[in-house]
């Protein structure tokens, strides 16, 4: 009997959704046994009875109900959908949940660099700029960086935010001092950056030692 985890992707037939199906045919150990969406006319409920990890890129308004049909039939889920409220997920038990603000690994140790020199640096400013089919503002990663960094320094930085055709995911943390400025910046020129990322959560997400488990720092780094 194959020991494979079974995932099923959740808004398969969108742009992220397509990719993270490839990555999942492509990575040993997993295997894809569902695609839901309603362009191929399958709903979340078609795929969950044969999943272990379901992984969610649809919308800020059906994430939330998502995960929470998820738990419900005790299937983890790896939510990388942004602009909705996390916390309505605390407490809820029967499988993990973990969500990734941003998955590719190059975008963690943006906001990881970000934070340390945050706090040797006076202040700092977020510009996130992304396609123009995003429908949040700011994004999931530069509220997050903004988290991270308030919690480092007690300060909250402003968020600038940028959505043109032509872009796909790019933030730049930008700090000054006395005389200086230093910028951190993080580009994805394809939605194939995520997936080492997005791999990495669905092996992880059945181990995860609390639910929600927020960031992909948290898998990458021990403390």
């Amino acid at each position: 009997m194959s020991s494979d985890i079974r995932v099923a992707v959740a808004g398969a037939a969108g742009r992220m959704g397509r990719t993270v199906c490839e990555a999942v045919e492509a990575a040993d150990g997993l295997t894809l046994t569902g695609r839901a969406d309603p362009a191929l006319e399958t709903t979340l409920a078609d795929v969950l009875p044969d999943a272990d990890v379901v992984v969610d890129f649809t919308r800020p308004d059906q994430a939330l109900p998502n995960a929470i049909a998820c738990l419900e039939a005790g299937v983890h889920v790896v939510i990388g959908t942004s602009g909705f409220d996390i916390s309505e997920l605390e407490g809820r038990t029967g499988a993990n949940v973990f969500y990734g603000p941003n998955f590719a690994i190059g975008a963690v140790l943006m906001m990881r660099l970000s934070t340390e020199a945050a706090r040797h640096m006076q202040r700092a400013e977020i510009i996130e700029l992304h396609h123009d089919k995003k429908l949040d503002a700011p994004s999931g990663t530069a509220k997050h960086t903004a988290e991270l960094i308030a919690a480092a320094t007690g300060t909250v930085p402003p968020i600038h935010s940028v959505r043109l055709p032509g872009l796909v995911a790019h933030q730049e943390v930008v700090l000054g001092g006395t005389g200086e400025t230093l910028t951190i910046r993080h580009d994805s020129l394809d939605r194939s950056s995520f997936m080492p990322g997005v791999v990495l959560a669905v092996r992880r997400v059945a181990d995860l030692p609390s639910s929600p488990t927020v960031g992909l720092d948290r898998l990458l780094f021990a403390d």
